[in-house]
């Protein structure tokens, strides 16, 4: 389904993708950015929150990464209630993830994930190569709702074309 230079790819994506979404969202007071703008999570603060939570979550259940300090989506979203600490957290977790991804070969995308969901309230299996493709996803998918957020307020967050950014592919 995948490979290790999709990952890669898609890790390398996901920090440049970050360093403009928070770059622009920097722009913004801290009110701006908690305000309720309508958003499945409300805020761009707290989009951004369930983001790195659900990244963090991800990791926990790849083993490459500890269990996050929230355990659950709502304590998730405000995790991280100031905006300099959830700024640099994201940097340091996209780190994480570069280098998990860098390290992976081809057996870490194979076989079945067994976890506890607590969203599902059960104990759910699925496909190692679909969950890793599920990590980026998610995060493409909520990105998208703060660029929409960031576009409201007047801010343009860059592009975000995965053909037309500096990422470099290495498959």
């Amino acid at each position: 389904m995948i490979s290790a230079a999709y990952v890669q790819t898609m890790a390398r994506y996901n920090t440049w993708q970050n360093l403009n979404v928070y770059d622009a969202a920097a722009n913004l007071s801290d009110a701006q950015r908690k305000e309720n703008r309508g958003a499945f999570f409300g805020s761009i603060h707290a989009t951004l929150n369930h983001i790195l939570w659900a990244d963090q979550m991800w990791l926990m259940r790849f083993g490459a990464a500890p269990q996050p300090v929230a355990r659950t989506i709502p304590e998730g979203l405000v995790q991280f209630e100031e905006w300099n600490a959830l700024a640099r957290e994201r940097q340091r977790f996209d780190a994480h993830i570069q280098g998990w991804a860098d390290g992976l070969d081809a057996s870490a995308l194979t076989g079945d994930l067994k976890w506890f969901s607590g969203s599902a309230g059960r104990e759910v299996s699925a496909s190692r190569a679909l969950l890793v493709v599920h990590l980026f996803n998610h995060q493409t998918h909520h990105r998208g709702q703060v660029n929409a957020l960031l576009t409201g307020f007047g801010i343009n967050p860059g592009i975000t074309d995965l053909p037309f950014g500096p990422v470099v592919s290495v498959g």
